[in-house]
């Protein structure tokens, strides 16, 4: 397997990752500098998530209508100029804007990074291949708690924006230097209804959800917008059923595989959403950390992510994709319900114990649910896969920040004070029960469900498997 696409693709994910994980880490002290709450504060992380469901849906059209290449470097450009408003911003509203302009630049990155690599590698080694498109960018939740922490408690929040700057532009250099040149493609027209009526049906539905629990606007601005956001989704369900190249291509649903790898990856990813807000924020505010030696213990889990990638692969050929992603969801949310335990006195050995073993597990499911999206879809599909998978991952990400935000707001409003551990330790167990359905969906994948992804029970070279069929079919 050639691994220098995707360690080069995984430069965009590293930025990503980092940068979600530092701006987390540091959210109460941007929070105090711009005169804003840190729930209020969730609505940038929102913005950023709701930027990517918009523009993720057209990543694989801009790949095949300019070239993958140039629309991977062009993103990179996009999220760095978002980084660098982001370091200037001095307002909520100023940081907002500046996180949904990054949020363009990653809904091309990530997908287009992803759609490559799934091209140029055979199904059979597809669980490696992401194994090592995975590896590189988890370096970034590694470094980026301490390095955000060190930054935020003793130099100023401002700077760590601006480490995107170089590392993009290396990673500008390298797609240049390295990926192969790819011509543009004949490509039907957009679909610019399908994009109009998917844009505003996930960014209502989650800027809304946003707001209902946050007290910055009043909640009826909420309600209403998720009641756009559901209409318009209606809507576009109606206009795909007729247009002829819809700009998400619901008829891959058909597929059980596909099906279940993305509704349950959604409902798990909605806890996984989740922790990285509420986790930096427990630590800071219910334990009297600094960011600092938040970062310090948040970052133990990135670790454990990264170790599990190297034996990844041989676990899901040894077990099979059903055994290991029922077992991986329920155990991955058992480790999110047992944050909602720990309080000041819980030895700080057993807490980085309990996160590097949780890190370990979801990145197995990851790793393994991302792969399984692609067992049974065939090469001509990849570009219509992608997006719907991607839309899907991000605007469940989503749902879990403002879920987190939604229970700590209401657990407020009960006891009528401010934050407090009890009001954390709620919302672990609520997330991690979310998380836990997910297993539901997995369990209705017949025993050889992806095996030529997998190698599970063959010996020989993996046949191909028919492709997802269209209706009518």
């Amino acid at each position: 397997m050639n691994r220098i696409i995707p360690l080069i693709l995984a430069v965009a994910l590293f930025m990503e990752n980092m940068d979600s994980t530092v701006i987390a880490t540091s959210l109460p002290a941007i929070a105090v500098d711009i005169h804003t709450s840190p729930i209020a504060l969730k609505l940038a992380l929102t913005a950023y998530l709701v930027s990517l469901a918009i523009f993720i849906p057209i990543s694989g059209w801009m790949a095949d209508r300019f070239g993958a290449k140039n629309v991977f470097r062009a993103a990179i450009a996009v999220f760095i100029l978002g980084s660098v408003a982001c370091a200037i911003s001095n307002s909520l509203p100023a940081f907002v804007v500046s996180r949904f302009l990054q949020g363009i630049g990653g809904a091309m990155m990530t997908p287009v990074g992803r759609l490559v690599l799934v091209r140029a590698t055979p199904k059979s080694e597809l669980v490696a291949a992401m194994s090592w498109l995975t590896v590189p960018a988890l370096v970034g939740p590694l470094v980026g708690p301490p390095i955000g922490g060190f930054i935020t408690t003793y130099f100023t929040w401002h700077w760590i924006f601006l480490i995107n700057v170089p590392i993009g532009l290396i990673g500008i250099w390298l797609a240049t230097r390295f990926l192969p040149e790819t011509d543009a493609a004949e490509t039907p027209p957009l679909d610019f209804t399908g994009f109009v009526l998917s844009g505003i049906a996930a960014s209502g539905i989650v800027f809304g959800l946003s707001v209902v629990s946050l007290p910055y606007l009043p909640p009826a601005i909420g309600f209403i917008t998720v009641a756009g956001g559901l209409v318009s989704g209606i809507l576009y369900l109606l206009h795909a059923r007729r247009a002829q190249n819809p700009l998400l291509a619901l008829e891959l649903f058909r597929n059980q595989v596909f099906r279940s790898s993305v509704l349950g990856g959604s409902l798990f990813r909605i806890g996984i959403g989740a922790v990285p807000f509420l986790l930096p924020l427990m630590f800071q505010i219910g334990f009297g950390l600094t960011p600092f030696q938040s970062g310090m213990i948040t970052f133990v889990s990135a670790i454990g992510a990264i170790g599990m990638k190297f034996v990844t692969a041989l676990i899901f050929r040894l077990a099979g994709f059903r055994r290991v992603l029922i077992s991986g969801s329920l155990v991955a949310a058992g480790s999110i319900a047992i944050y909602g335990l720990f309080t000041p006195e819980t030895p700080y050995v057993l807490m980085l114990a309990i996160l590097l073993v949780g890190g370990f597990i979801r990145s197995m499911f990851f790793t393994g649910v991302n792969a399984l999206s692609y067992a049974e879809v065939s090469a001509e599909d990849t570009s219509k896969a992608t997006p719907i998978t991607a839309v899907f991952q991000q605007l469940s990400i989503a749902l879990g920040v403002a879920l987190a935000g939604g229970i700590l707001e209401v657990s407020t409003s009960i006891h009528g004070g401010p934050l407090t551990l009890s009001d954390f330790h709620t919302a672990f167990f609520i997330v991690a029960a979310v998380s836990a359905v997910a297993s539901l969906s997995f369990m209705r994948l017949a025993p050889d469900a992806g095996n030529a992804v997998s190698g599970h029970g063959r010996l020989s070279t993996p046949k191909t498997l028919e492709p997802a069929r269209s209706p009518g079919e």
